[in-house]
């Protein structure tokens, strides 16, 4: 009896290796998709460049700036402005506040979104602060610089854009030490 099962025990085990398969590729394939669509509020992780791009004197864009730590984040983080109006092609510069209110250092990472999703194809940073890990000392602030501009063949039914940073901690790998390679702690 357990030869007559044996295809339909292949067949299921071919199943399960091809599900298994599928939800490994799918958060690459997610994330193309997103990078050709523009879903998913997904900026560029690198500079743009200036383009010689005319600005549109004609049109405004209200940019909203939206900041807030992870709910494990212990530090201060906010844009300095928090709303602005801008004529698509011109160049802006912000900046936000981060402030490490703990008695430890920690570095960070700032993650971006833009609302609406498909407007994050026409929102150009040229300078970001997450571009890079911030690292900041017990009680130290600074201010971080963001250089960005609207292209302005943004279509007409945008007239907002919101840009949301969130703050993440970036947990630090501890040093490998002759002590903890050979396992001689002594604990």
């Amino acid at each position: 009896m357990a030869l007559k099962h044996q295809p339909v025990v292949i067949k299921l085990c071919l199943l399960t290796a091809a599900m298994f398969g599928f939800g490994y590729a799918l958060v690459p394939l997610y994330d193309v998709f997103c990078d050709l669509t523009g879903l998913n509020g997904k900026t560029s992780t690198m500079a743009a460049t200036a383009e010689a791009a005319i600005p549109d004197e004609d049109r405004q864009v209200l940019i909203e700036f939206i900041a807030r730590p992870n709910n494990n984040m212990p530090w201060v983080f906010e844009p300095v402005v928090h709303k602005m109006r801008v004529h698509p092609g011109e160049i802006h510069r912000i900046d936000y506040l981060a402030h490490n209110i703990t008695g430890r250092s920690m570095t960070a990472q700032a993650v971006p979104s833009v609302s609406p999703g498909q407007a994050a194809l026409y929102f150009n940073k040229m300078e970001c602060f997450c571009f890079t890990q911030q690292h900041l000392t017990a009680g130290q602030q600074l201010l971080m610089p963001l250089q960005f501009y609207v292209d302005p063949a943004l279509p007409e039914q945008f007239s907002t854009i919101t840009l949301s940073y969130t703050l993440y901690e970036v947990d630090a790998v501890a040093p490998v030490t002759a002590e903890t390679a050979t396992g001689d702690n002594n604990e």
